[in-house]
């Protein structure tokens, strides 16, 4: 069985793809649809599991 994530996990994991969307939208030339959706699918496969990791602490 999979330990909840810590505190320290989550911020790093948070970070990291804050970072990640800021490299991105930086290096493009327009932000349109099919970047939106990138860093959306991406937020999901982050906050997914984060907030999974979360409900199990409770």
């Amino acid at each position: 069985m999979k330990r909840p994530l810590s505190k320290s996990q989550i911020v790093c994991i948070v970070l990291l793809w804050v970072a990640l969307c800021y490299i991105v939208l930086v290096s493009v030339k327009r932000i349109d649809g099919p970047v939106i959706v990138t860093i959306l699918m991406s937020g999901a496969f982050v906050f997914i599991p984060v907030y999974k990791s979360l409900r199990k602490r409770r």
